[in-house]
This record gives structure tokens, C-alpha cells and sequence, in this order.
């Protein structure tokens, strides 16, 4: 498939991209033309991603609720690609638990881990020209989520710093944007377990997107392509829905 973006001799770090949508936008970036160095905490799945980028990828292991990981990467991401022009933070804990340990673990992964990987490349940007952050959000940012409470609050958080990185880092000529999935399924994933049981939990969000299907990690890394792109050059501060109309047809 042809590329509808050139990214060649762009350098991109993608943190949480071992599986799923990490490692779609990962490929994406890579058949692009770019070169990627994915982070996550699954050595075997970081091979396997490494894999279908080809060899203009890198891969390490970081786990980001942990800070000097995170910097210890960010940095290795920068000497092994020559610099950063975008960073895509997508790693999240899917913390769903309305307790301690859930509000621990979704804020020190899915917020803080935002916080210490752009903290640590924005210099790094900066020091070459500038480039593009794109925040992975949810649209369950946008309403409430009793089954997974945590994991709702802290994307509407991230949607929240998003506006506030790109007020922020515009200076530096550095653009923050964010995506926010719908249901995304994938080989391994539980949607795709609820699919093959026919739940009654899977039937009720297909019902809800008007296209009778869930969306696909390449349908997200394309809208992240654009986002890191000079297509959208005149856009910051912004979190652009991709869910097939999910959250129209609730």
C-alpha cells in the first residue's frame, strides 16, 4: 500500500507501542519513510513490532511510571535516531478499578508518563527546529465511565495538558495535539474475546457506531500521521474524535 505521507529522515518516539494501536501507528510511521524507536514493557512484543517496521526501527524496554526509565529512554531514543521530531505518547495501565491502586496506577502511567516523556524530548525537539507531540486520549475523556473511572478521568486530563503543552511549547515551534479512539480491536485484544463470545457487552458498542463495526489501529495511525504531518500545520492544542461516529450514535 502506497504511503499517503512522507515522513523520510524524520525521527519519531513512540512510547507504549508494543501491541495494538502503538504498533500500527509505529508501522505506519516506519512505511512512511520514518525512523521509529517504540518503547514498551514487553520485550517479545516490542521483537514482533520491530519486525513489521523493518529495519528502520529500534525498539527498548521502558516502563513509564517509572521516572528515570523514562528519561533513561527518551534519551537512548535520541542518540540511536539522531534527535526527535515527534513524539506519539500512547502507552496506558487500562486502570478500570475505582480504588487505590487503580488511581495509582492510571495516574503514574497513563498521566505521568505524558508528563516525563514530553518533559524529557522537548529540549531534545527544540534543539532541532521543533516537531509535533501527539497525546493517545480516549473518547472516554468525553462522558462519564463508572466501569472504568480512572481510566476516563486521566484521558480527560490528558486531553486538558494537551492544550495546555501546546500554549505551552508553541514558542519552541513545537505542536501538541491529541487523538481520541473509539473501540479498537485488534489480534489479542478483548474486544476481539467478546466478538468471538458474542457478549452482550460487544453487541451494545457496535450498536453504538453507525459503520456496524469497531475501528482498526491503522484507521488511528493514519489520523496520527496527519497530526505529526505539515498537513496540519496550522493545528495545536487540539483532540481530534476518531471512533466512527461511536460517541454520536450513543
Amino acid at each position: 500500500m502506497t504511503a499517503p505521507f512522507d515522513f523520510a529522515g524524520k525521527r519519531v518516539l513512540i512510547g507504549g507501542g508494543s501491541r495494538g494501536i502503538g504498533r500500527g501507528i509505529a508501522v505506519a510511521f516506519a512505511h512512511a519513510g520514518a525512523t521509529v524507536f517504540v518503547s514498551g514493557r514487553d520485550a517479545a512484543a516490542l521483537e514482533e513490532t520491530r519486525a513489521a517496521c523493518g529495519s528502520s526501527a529500534h525498539v527498548g524496554l521502558c516502563d513509564l511510571a517509572d521516572p528515570d526509565a523514562v528519561v533513561r529512554s527518551v534519551a537512548t531514543a535520541a542518540d540511536l535516531l539522531g534527535g526527535i521530531d515527534v513524539v506519539v505518547n500512547n502507552g496506558s495501565a487500562f486502570a478500570r478499578t475505582d480504588d487505590e491502586t487503580g488511581w495509582n496506577t492510571a495516574f503514574s502511567v497513563d498521566m505521568m508518563g505524558v508528563v516525563r516523556t514530553n518533559a524529557a524530548a522537548v529540549p531534545v525537539m527544540a534543539a532541532s527546529g521543533g516537531g509535533a507531540i501527539i497525546n493517545i486520549a480516549s473518547i472516554s475523556a468525553f462522558h462519564p465511565t463508572p466501569r472504568a473511572a480512572p481510566y476516563g478521568a486521566i484521558k480527560a486530563a490528558i486531553v486538558h495538558y494537551t492544550a495546555s503543552q501546546a500554549l505551552a511549547f508553541a514558542g519552541q515551534n513545537i505542536r501538541v495535539n491529541a487523538v481520541a479512539p473509539g473501540a479498537i480491536t485488534f489480534p489479542g485484544h478483548f474486544w476481539e474475546q467478546r466478538k468471538r463470545d458474542d457478549t452482550e457487552d460487544y453487541r451494545r458498542i457496535v450498536a453504538q457506531i453507525p459503520f456496524g463495526r469497531l475501528g482498526t489501529p491503522e484507521e488511528i495511525a493514519d489520523v496520527v500521521l496527519f497530526l505529526a504531518s505539515p498537513l496540519s500545520r496550522w493545528m495545536t492544542g487540539q483532540t481530534l474524535t476518531v471512533d466512527g461516529g461511536q460517541e454520536i450514535g450513543r
